[in-house]
Order: structure tokens, then sequence, then C-alpha cells
């Protein structure tokens, strides 16, 4: 399978089985699409050649001919599938546990009003995670881990920084039996930033890998989507500190996370407004929100989103020529290296490798899966009892998606957030179709940057 897509000036051609990426001219751009046909009638080379080769004098024409030919029996252009048959061993594998979401506090001091766990608090009663409880879920991540030496905890909520002794405590006895247990914790906080001090940073600084600093963007959108119980907006207070956290992490190892919606179909702008702050690192992600609320995205919103990131690619692509330039999560590509195929296929491992705990001890496939019984998977006094439904989410890959499977984007979205299509489809196995059209683009656009990088490079 080929994808052929136009942009920002670049006619790109990606082999989605081989991942091989080609910038081309016009020529061989449309060259391209038919060969595709011919191949899709049976034909040989020869026969190709014979039917689109041209007339004895078109030698532009021929040489791109043979340069496609060549290209397809090398592997890197039509090249075929040889995954299907081998992903099925790779999902009866034994899955051991990596990641762990830890939700320190199901409390928030915010009411943001598309809050996916009702006001932090996941439909049910508010309450914090006691040490005691939080030391058995790093005892069990560790148990659970097998050979794996790099383990992750993100410390969520709710707002964590509502709990923020017991997260203290808790770094501290990770760090107390990594040399033991022959393991390296690697600790993120997810925060507001309302409550975030000097203290707090300075501590995070030392022992934290990641911060991920809640903001939707310019004042207005932010205050209007995330502010206190009060009704009062929070982007005055956590401005300052982010703007001071980004620069005491060298603008590394962190990133602003915002989510923009119905009422900010122009995020792009919110993005700018970030950059212009001065942060490096950003993150503005759709909302994913029930069709009845006013701020949910609508299909008819699609053009006007992927226009946004068109712009927003054409600014980068700007910014960076000028020296100014900044990391766009969803932008992020990595061609060369990056997951296995198999861990492409299969996604995130929610369920079976990352795994979301509550203050009480409860375990959930993730943390967007907390608060709905019928997706518990066990608690830590008495491990996984739910086997058949880790079963659903380890089988869950791109070729059990029907949707997925003829997708140009598979290798790279892994199938999507199972939580969104469990959430639209009422299934983890469906496909969130607005997701997956802002994805498409996404990706596109993000190779786009990656071959513009490399015309600048002079490769």
């Amino acid at each position: 399978m080929v994808h052929c897509y136009k942009n920002h000036g670049y006619n790109i051609v990606l082999d989605v089985e081989s991942g091989s990426v080609h910038v081309v001219d016009d020529l061989v751009y449309d060259l391209i699409g038919e060969v595709e046909c011919a191949l899709s009638e049976g034909l040989s080379d020869t026969e190709i050649v014979s039917r689109l080769g041209g007339g004895l004098t078109d030698v532009d024409r021929k040489e791109a001919l043979s340069e496609i030919l060549e290209l397809k029996n090398s592997g890197r252009l039509f090249s075929k599938d040889e995954h299907e048959e081998s992903v099925q061993a790779f999902t009866e594998r034994e899955s051991v546990v990596k990641a762990m979401c830890l939700h320190i506090a199901h409390a928030c001091n915010l009411s943001c009003r598309y809050c996916f766990a009702g006001d932090g608090e996941y439909y049910g009663p508010c309450g914090l995670m006691s040490y005691e409880t939080g030391k058995q879920a790093l005892d069990y991540l560790v148990e659970h881990s097998g050979s794996r030496r790099n383990l992750e905890v993100d410390f969520f909520g709710g707002e964590p920084l509502l709990n923020w002794d017991v997260v203290k405590r808790l770094v501290e006895y990770g760090r107390s039996i990594e040399k033991e247990k022959n393991k390296n914790f690697r600790f993120t906080l997810t925060t507001n930033g309302t409550l975030l001090n000097e203290e707090i940073l300075e501590f995070a600084n030392r022992e934290m890998s990641n911060l991920v600093l809640s903001i939707d963007g310019r004042k207005e959108v932010h205050d209007r989507m995330r502010p206190y119980r009060d009704g009062r907006g929070s982007y005055d207070e956590i401005i300052p500190k982010y703007i001071h956290a980004a620069e005491s992490r060298n603008q590394m190892n962190y990133y602003v996370r915002g989510t923009y919606t119905h009422l900010n179909t122009d995020f792009s702008q919110d993005v700018l407004h970030l950059a212009d702050l001065g942060f490096e690192q950003i993150s503005v992600e759709p909302v994913v929100a029930s069709p009845e609320e006013e701020y949910a995205l609508r299909e008819e919103d699609i053009p006007e989103l992927i226009k946004q990131y068109d712009i927003l690619a054409d600014e980068m692509l700007k910014r960076r020529k000028e020296g100014r330039g900044f990391n766009f999560f969803h932008f992020n590509i990595d061609l060369e290296c990056g997951p296995c195929v198999y861990k492409r296929l299969s996604g995130c491992g929610a369920g079976c490798e990352y795994i979301s705990v509550t203050p009480w001890g409860d375990i959930y496939p993730c943390h967007q899966f907390v608060g709905q019984p019928e997706y518990r998977l066990g608690s830590l006094s008495e491990g996984i009892v739910n086997t058949g439904l880790r079963k659903k989410f380890h089988d869950c890959n791109v070729y059990s998606k029907p949707e997925c499977r003829d997708c140009f984007a598979k290798y790279y979205c892994s199938g999507g957030c199972m939580a969104n299509s469990q959430h639209f489809t009422g299934s983890i196995y469906g496909a969130y179709k607005t997701g997956c059209e802002l994805q498409r683009k996404r990706i596109e656009c993000a190779i786009m940057l990656k071959a513009a990088a490399a015309e600048q490079e002079g490769e």
C-alpha cells in the first residue's frame, strides 16, 4: 500500500509497509499512481513498461518509470504486508507491566468543563491515596515487570499536588529499592499548576523525568474551560509558574498540554500563543466529549481543524528557519527507529503493559477507564482477576480493528486510543472516526516537516 499526498509544495509518497518516504517531482508522483493501477491488474514489470513507458523519445518518463520499478523490486515501494500472519504470535506473548498511572488524588481544585474524570473524582467519592497503598502499587509494578529495568510512573489525578507529601514519600521509597530490585523509576507529574511552588518544583526537577503542565492556550480559551470551582479563571496564576518551570528544566523534559474544543477551532493560535510565551514543548489535543456537549467537536468542524494543522505546520517551518523552533507533540514522528513494528501494531499496551491504580488500590486498563466498573481488572491485593477483559486488551491491534487494516496511518497511531474507541463505538475494537481524520492529517504534516528538515540539511 502506498499513500500519496501533496503538502506545502512537497509531493510525498509513503510506502506504508516498509515505512519508506519518498519526496518526488510531479512526473514521478503521477507515474506512481499509474503504476499502482497497473499492479492492481496483475501486470508484470515488462507489461508495465510497455503500457506506461511512453514513446521512444520520452526519456524522462522512461527513466522515472525505471526508478519506480527499481524501488518496488528493492522493497521500498509497493511493498507487501508481511506482519499479519506473525502478529498473532506477538499477541500471545506474556506481557509484563512497565508503566503505571498512579491516581494519587481523586480530588481537584479546578472544575474543567471537559474533564473526563468528573471534576477529578471519576464519578465516585473524593479520596487521596495513602502512602501504604502507593507503596503497594510500586511493589506490584516491580513484581510484575519481569526483566524490564526502566519503569514509568505518572502521578495523576484529579490534582496530585493535593497529596504532595505522599508523592514525595513514594518517590523516596521508589529510589530506595531501585538498586536492590535492579529497576530504574522514571516519574512523571501531571498538574494543573495552581499549587506549584518553588519547593515542589525543586523536588520535581531533581526526581521527575517529565512534567506535564495543563494549559489550553490563550487566556480567554483557558479560563473558559479550566476555571476554579467558584468560576474564577486560572490562567494568570499558572502562567508565571509554567514559564519558570520550563526555564528551570532548560526547555526539556516537560510539555505544556492543552485541549481544544468546538469553541476554539482556531486552535493553532493557542499553540502559537504558547510558543510566543517561550514554551518549546507543546501539546494541544482534540477534546473527546459526548456529542450533546456544546464544546464537543462536530463533523462540520473537521475541514477547519485540518486547515489549522496546515497553518501550524507552515508557521513551524517559518520559525524553524528563523531559529525560533518549537516541538509540537503531534508532529513528532520517528521515521528511522522508534518502536518495533509489532509494538506499533499493538498500540499503547493499556490493560497489559500499562495500568492505572485508584486511591483505593483498584486496577483499571488506563486512566480513562477508571470509574467504569465493567472495566475494573482487579486490585493490588487480589491481582488481575478479570482475565477475560485483559485478554481483550491484549488481543487488540490494527488487524483486529477492521477500520485500521487498510489505513496508511496504522503504523503511527497503532489503532488509536482504545478508550476513545469504546466511548464512541461501544468497543475498544472500534474506531473513533473524528479522531482518525485528525490523526491522519497530523501524520501527513509530521512527515512533511521531516522532509523539509532533510531538505534544509541537504539530505
